[in-house]
């Protein structure tokens, strides 16, 4: 084994944390945008879904490969999931940036589901950034041992986070 630079990402982790989940939720207070957008933006919770999508599924590739100790493969596929949660991040932004939220328009036995789903969503995405952080530069410094101990929690928050964004958008999309 190669010895690995062990570098503090402590600064970054907390400074990123702390910016994307201010960032949001001024998101919520930010009065609507009024000017002309020149695209129907309402695509953006559709590719917001998309780009959850494929974090699964990159999530999924990454634990399989690192179950069969294919470290090269599950590094890829963790690397592609922190891009496509960033590009998700990207397009949450501009949407909520651009428009108004959208209500939830179901009825009866529906709408403690959907809010169960949704708060839990919201609040283990707010848990992840710094839970996805942490866990990929402990890889990064082949801190194996604290990797591992992390990532036992951080892997199944992050699928569930990622597979509740395909979730909720499917059970608000009817009322874009």
């Amino acid at each position: 084994m190669t010895d690995v630079k062990q570098r503090n990402y402590t600064p970054w982790i907390v400074g990123i944390s702390i910016a994307v989940n201010v960032l949001v939720v001024i998101l919520f207070f930010l009065p609507e945008y009024s000017g002309d957008v020149g695209f129907d933006i309402t695509l953006l919770p559709l590719l917001n879904a998309v780009f959850n999508s494929f974090t699964f599924v990159f999530l999924v590739a990454a634990l399989i490969f690192v179950k069969q100790k294919n470290i090269k493969l599950h590094k890829r596929f963790i690397f592609a999931a922190f891009t496509t949660t960033a590009l998700f991040l990207v397009s949450y932004v501009t949407y909520h940036g651009l428009s108004e939220s959208t209500s939830f328009g179901g009825e009866g036995v529906i709408v403690p589901i959907y809010f169960f789903i949704l708060i839990s969503h919201i609040i283990l995405a707010a848990a992840i950034v710094p839970l996805a952080l942490i866990t990929v530069t402990r890889g990064l410094n082949m801190q194996v041992a604290k990797h591992r101990k992390i990532a036992r929690w951080t892997m199944p928050i992050w699928l569930y986070v990622s597979l509740t964004g395909v979730v909720v958008y499917l059970m608000i999309s009817p009322y874009y």
